[in-house]
């Protein structure tokens, strides 16, 4: 069951993540580099940096000293590599659990839309605490997949009412840890102190139904995933029920939210 659920988790191609929720991710970033507060001119690593919105933002914010981005995609870091060109940024080819980065070096450990997607979470924020030094900062956020990242409630719900095996795809029911009480725990028992959440909602606005559901024929994350796993008539079908259960503006838009959870702590 366990290989069934992960098959349609493909993030690999940096173009279809972009079209899919690249374009949202960027706003989020911007506001959570912003809660975070912290000083200009620091180290920040940035944990599965993917096509580089997050390294991008804290470089557009925080004039760090340096940025350093570690996914485990190729084709992500190259398209990373693309898409930010800048003097102080680096990125490389690793592991969240075992980061290729030095001991207590960075001010700040961060990471964006990634945490669900590793086999050990628990690992992966150790070694987000063992890259920054004492005092540094460890933060990260997830999609509130259960309840507000509407895009994507919209789709599975469509998708449930017509297929029972889309209720065990669901990222809402797969991922618990994108809660700020799970969040908290974690970091909590990684030994991280003054823990906070906060949630970060953007507007989401489709400028027509078609801008809604290309994105999902990308076949990358679990939703496209499991719309490219259908047959013609299926997805048609799935596709017809999404129309008609999304709320249109008169303009023809369709005005939806996203939510991520983000928590910080110190080591």
């Amino acid at each position: 069951m366990g290989n069934d659920l992960n098959k349609h988790d493909v993030w690999a191609s940096g173009d279809s993540y972009e079209q899919y929720v690249g374009r949202w991710s960027r706003r989020v970033a911007h506001e959570f580099i912003r809660w975070l507060a912290a000083a200009d001119y620091g180290l920040w690593l940035d944990v599965g940096c993917g096509t580089g919105a997050l390294s991008q933002t804290i470089l557009e914010l925080k004039n760090p000293g340096k940025v350093t981005g570690v996914d485990r995609s190729d084709e992500f870091v190259a398209t990373a590599r693309g898409n930010v060109v800048h003097a102080k940024v680096e990125f490389k080819v690793g592991d969240a659990g075992a980061l290729p980065v030095d001991s207590d070096l960075y001010d700040v450990a961060v990471s964006g839309l990634v945490l669900n997607f590793v086999p050990d979470r628990e690992q992966m924020i150790a070694e987000m605490k063992r890259a920054v030094h004492e005092g540094g900062m460890v933060a990260l956020y997830v999609w509130d997949y259960a309840n507000n990242m509407q895009m994507m409630r919209h789709f599975w719900n469509a998708a449930a009412a017509l297929d029972s095996r889309a209720y065990d795809l669901d990222e809402g029911r797969r991922f618990p840890i994108c809660s700020p009480d799970a969040l908290l725990t974690l970091f909590h028992q990684a030994g991280l102190r003054d823990l906070e959440t906060f949630p970060i909602d953007i507007s989401t606005k489709f400028k027509d139904f078609d801008d809604f559901w290309t994105p999902f024929l990308g076949g990358q994350g679990s939703a496209p995933g499991y719309a490219m796993s259908l047959s013609a008539e299926q997805r048609a079908q799935l596709r017809d029920r999404l129309y008609h259960s999304l709320p249109f503006a008169i303009d023809g838009s369709i005005p939806l939210v996203a939510r991520a959870w983000a928590v910080k702590g110190v080591k």
